[in-house]
């Protein structure tokens, strides 16, 4: 096994370890922390129906962990926006 293939299997060990501490419902700032985005952007597209997971409690949003990360590895999804920029 190379060097290479050590330091990415420790880094994808590493990835998983912190994923697995996240609790399983996410606020909205630890989910927009999670996916780097700005928490205003992540509001808006929550709101837009766009984001799988999303609880209500009152006016209280949560996130369910396992589905946003699902959702964010999922392959082969192409946001309207992208599709307009080609």
């Amino acid at each position: 096994m190379s060097t290479e293939e050590i330091d990415s299997a420790t880094e994808e060990r590493q990835k998983q370890r912190s994923v697995d501490r996240l609790p399983s419902l996410l606020t909205v700032e630890e989910a927009a922390a999670l996916l780097r985005v700005n928490r205003k952007t992540l509001y808006q597209t929550i709101l837009a129906g766009e984001v799988p997971g999303v609880v209500r409690l009152g006016r209280v949003i949560r996130l369910g962990r396992d589905a946003l990360l699902q959702w964010i590895s999922s392959t082969g999804r192409v946001s309207p926006s992208s599709r307009k920029a080609r």
